[in-house]
């Protein structure tokens, strides 16, 4: 077995072999797949002559802060695919070449990783924590209240992915926002959105989109739809954008959304739990309900800090970091993780050096749950309950207070 960099001329229909036994590759489609291929790096795994595991990275940021003067990007490696064929499964090789590529990334500069899991635990043992919970909400654009009216929209289609992937770039972004740079995987997600469809507003003069909704329609007629994802440059672009789906109601039944970031969707909608009674277990049911499906983890930690401006008073402490991912790679790979011992400054003028001293109290963690607790997903007290984290307890109730910060919305699946 061979973990490698992925070769076009070579791998290319292996590449998407695999991608049709994991039903992510329809007949005829095979030009989108090499979109996804083409728009970062690629590493496989190669078994007896042939690419069997094949995995994806693009190049981002996130965005964080508690607040717009403070938010700062950090380079981001994100994880864009992970496959393996139906010949090569239980065999580590999934693990070992996403590793692998992260390695790369985070040699390269990325300070941070992020991708979508497909189950809890796996890429746990590459040192990623799970993120805040996403709600996703199914409602009846009839019961929406409108608080705007809606200009007449423009119609956009899979051809406008350049003007769409622009608008989302300059979207409003808050903690934890990602951009994923490559216009091609805009342009992959749009051209296999299943009968989809844009809607969305144009600057006057220079013709350029400000802010739109992209969503797919399984069923055309009634519905459900779902919104794929929104850009917008503020909050009154968006109750327009919401004024749209509510005009769609005379026909659709069901409109399924992320809830976007510091909006509470529900103090819109009419009386909604009359609507999830009424509709229960049937085609249209309206519902909330919340999942935790993307994960991130640093890859750089002394980066990472040096761009954390918090607003409290300052903590500082000693860190025992550990970090699975190491085992996973070799001896001589360019980067192995950010395990080791640590004094840590976080507050408005945050920190790390490799080091020890006595005098201060020491948290332990592994670079998961280090990861969950600097971004916000959860307290340091929560998670030294439920995830990999100790030290004093008043020192976990200190980086409570200094961590305070909102919950990290990448608003950008990948």
């Amino acid at each position: 077995m061979l973990l490698r960099a992925y070769d076009p001329q070579r791998d290319r229909e292996a590449a998407h072999r695999i991608y049709r036994e994991v039903g992510w590759l329809e007949k005829g489609q095979e030009e989108n797949a090499g979109l996804v291929l083409d728009a970062g790096r690629a590493h496989v795994a190669e078994v007896e002559g042939s690419a069997e595991v094949v995995v994806t990275t693009a190049w981002g940021t996130l965005h964080y802060g508690d607040a717009p003067q403070r938010r700062e990007p950090l380079p981001l490696c994100g994880v864009t695919g992970v496959a393996t064929s139906r010949v090569a499964r239980k065999r580590g090789l999934a693990a070992r070449v996403t590793a692998r590529a992260v390695a790369q990334d985070a040699a390269d500069g990325a300070i941070v990783a992020g991708l979508g899991m497909f189950e809890q635990g796996f890429y746990n043992r590459l040192g990623f924590g799970t993120g805040g919970y996403e709600h996703w909400v199914a409602f009846d654009p009839a019961q929406l209240r409108a608080r705007r009216e809606a200009r007449v929209p423009s119609r956009l289609t899979a051809d406008d992915w350049e003007a769409a992937h622009a608008a989302r770039l300059a979207r409003w972004k808050g903690h934890g926002a990602v951009d994923i740079a490559p216009a091609g995987l805009t342009r992959y997600e749009m051209a296999e959105t299943k009968n989809g469809f844009g809607l969305g507003y144009r600057r006057e003069g220079d013709g350029t989109l400000t802010h739109y909704v992209w969503m797919s329609a399984p069923n055309v007629e009634r519905g459900p739809y779902t919104v794929q994802w929104a850009a917008y440059q503020d909050y009154d672009q968006l109750l327009e954008l919401l004024a749209v789906l509510h005009n769609l109601g005379d026909q659709v039944h069901l409109v399924r959304m992320r809830e976007p970031q510091g909006i509470q969707l529900q103090d819109l909608i009419v009386q909604p739990f009359k609507g999830q009674n009424v509709t229960a277990r049937s085609d249209y049911a309206q519902r909330i309900i919340a999942e935790a499906y993307w994960q991130m983890r640093i890859c750089d930690l002394e980066a990472c800090l040096a761009r954390t401006r918090l607003p409290g008073e300052a903590v500082r402490f000693n860190l025992e970091l550990g970090d699975p991912i190491e085992a996973l790679l070799p001896e001589d790979a360019p980067w192995r993780g950010v395990a080791g011992r640590y004094v840590v400054t976080l507050g408005p003028s945050s920190g790390a050096e490799r080091g020890w001293d006595a005098s201060l109290p020491t948290l332990t963690a592994t670079v998961n749950a280090f990861t969950r607790m600097w971004l916000g997903v959860r307290p340091a007290t929560g998670l030294a309950a439920t995830d990999d984290l100790s030290g004093p307890p008043d020192l976990l109730q200190a980086l409570d207070s200094a961590l305070c910060l909102p919950e990290p919305k990448p608003d950008w699946d990948y």
